[in-house]
């Protein structure tokens, strides 16, 4: 899956466009490397995102193309 497309079903990001815009300014780290909203995320990977001073750091723990709001919170575990 994408990760614009993660961001947005993880409800890490409320939407994939403002997801795409964090990849294109470098504000989303995998790995601790910058990636485009293109990478493909996979199971494991520690994803930090970067909101002016703060910053959210976590593990997928699940990739799903569709999820009850509910259960979205099951996709990563914080760091």
């Amino acid at each position: 899956m994408r990760l614009d497309k993660y961001l947005k079903v993880s409800r890490l990001i409320k939407r994939r466009t403002v997801a795409n815009e964090a990849c294109d300014a470098g504000r989303v780290i995998v790995n601790d490397k910058v990636q485009r909203a293109s990478y493909d995320v996979k199971l494991g990977d520690v994803i930090e995102i970067q909101f002016g001073n703060k910053s959210v750091k976590v593990e997928v723990t699940q990739i799903t193309e569709t999820v009850k709001k509910e259960e979205a919170k099951e996709m990563f575990k914080y760091l």
